[in-house]
């Protein structure tokens, strides 16, 4: 019954304008675009305020009331509430109880007002088909410095949690999140609680993600948010969203670096047996599935070209072998990939670099040769731009994932 909830069985129940890629490509020559990629524009890094001062708690006097945003000092952040959509996932909701809701003052850390609220307080049926019981109603939301919005559905046969915003429950729940940021505290979502921020009005015109299953249907649903697909978290004038599950570890984590100093933070972390901090701008990483192509006089083609990435391609060739001329094939490349031939195939030589760099031990000028770039250095920008990282960091995680896997298998 920690943070007043109870647990029980229930019934079962196109993108933004800073996310679109400058496209100065000369269709000609694709066979690395090595000039033209470097004028792509960049993913901006999530803000990151200031840090407060690095003053424990105890050595702070408690004051009433709240605190313009912004502020360094530890005691900001002092009322802590999470909504419970229907449908909650339970994983995010936990996320946000076991980083605001666990009383650590025996630990020198401070004890945040926190609370779980639903439209109409009683038992709430969670994705997986139990059922959460919280006693408060949405009017905590009156008072609150941080409003934490994980995922969830209003749709009964969902497969993903996601909130379309049909439900009539939910408009008192957007006018508190409104309310709430007018006077000044922050709103959170974890994952597709995105789409909620999204129905209060909250993402016109601000940068934001969810994960990046949910991406395509954000922008689509909110045009005037500035979706920004791979990102692991961002904060954008108060409004924070993160991607999708252990994002939401980060954007917590985040919150409190910035509110309480990475002492908190990083202690709250060695508990959690979590990393103290990633970077909101790291990309997600992402199984980036293949284009599926419906024209048939193209889909063959793009098979061959991946079985040939170590060789240079032109638009004239690819044309010849996909019996076009060099402007029609340009178009219906645009219209059945979404991108142009010169970032497909420089998209596919870094997907393939991934899975020698996670599965080999090749040295990363010979991937980067194997899989069709001139050297190095060519790939690591096209990996920074598609991936957020370098290959040799990109490998580093992948390897300890293994490592730990394997680690597991024999001890079990």
């Amino acid at each position: 019954m920690r943070h007043g909830l109870r647990v029980g069985v229930g019934e079962p129940v196109g993108v933004g304008p800073n996310v679109a890629a400058a496209n100065c490509c000369d269709d000609e020559d694709i066979d690395e675009d090595e000039r033209c990629e470097e004028h792509d524009q960049n993913h901006h890094a999530s803000q990151h305020l200031p840090l407060p001062d690095r003053r424990t708690v105890a050595e702070t006097t408690i004051s009433v009331g709240f605190l313009p945003y912004g502020w360094h000092t530890r005691l900001m952040l002092q009322k802590v509430v999470t909504v419970m959509l229907p449908r909650v996932e339970a994983f995010e909701l936990g996320v946000a109880c076991e980083v605001f809701g666990v009383d650590r003052r025996d630990q020198g850390l401070p004890a945040y007002d926190f609370s779980v609220v639903t439209a109409i307080p009683g038992a709430v049926t969670t994705r997986y088909g139990y059922t959460v019981d919280a006693p408060h109603d949405l009017d905590r939301i009156d008072d609150a410095d941080l409003v934490i919005v994980p995922a969830g559905s209003d749709r009964v046969d969902a497969e993903f949690a996601v909130c379309d915003g049909r439900a009539p429950g939910l408009e008192p729940l957007y006018a508190k999140l409104r309310d709430a940021h007018a006077r000044g505290a922050m709103i959170a979502s974890v994952c597709s609680g995105a789409f909620v921020l999204g129905d209060a009005g909250l993402l016109d015109g601000r940068r934001c993600t969810t994960h990046w299953m949910h991406t395509a249907e954000l922008v689509e649903r909110f045009p005037a948010a500035l979706v920004d697909p791979d990102v692991l978290y961002v904060d954008d004038d108060r409004v924070l969203t993160s991607a999708g599950t252990a994002a939401g570890i980060d954007l917590c984590l985040y919150i409190v670096r910035r509110e309480q100093g990475s002492r908190v933070a990083n202690t709250i972390a060695r508990r959690m047996v979590v990393p103290p901090h990633r970077d909101g701008g790291q990309a997600q990483y992402i199984a980036m599935p293949l284009v599926e192509c419906t024209d048939e006089s193209l889909a063959p083609l793009l098979d061959w070209v991946r079985a040939h990435l170590d060789r240079e391609f032109t638009v004239p060739e690819l044309a010849r072998k996909a019996n076009m001329s060099a402007r029609t094939f340009a178009r219906r490349f645009q219209a059945e990939t979404g991108t142009t031939p010169a970032r497909w195939i420089n998209d596919q030589r870094v997907l393939a670099a991934q899975d020698l760099l996670e599965s080999s031990d090749l040295p990363v000028e010979t991937i980067a040769t194997r899989v069709g770039f001139s050297g190095a250095a060519v790939l690591r920008a096209h990996f920074q731009r598609l991936r957020r990282t370098s290959p040799q960091q990109y490998r580093s995680v992948f390897r300890r994932s293994d490592a730990a896997d394997l680690a597991r298998e024999a001890t079990a």
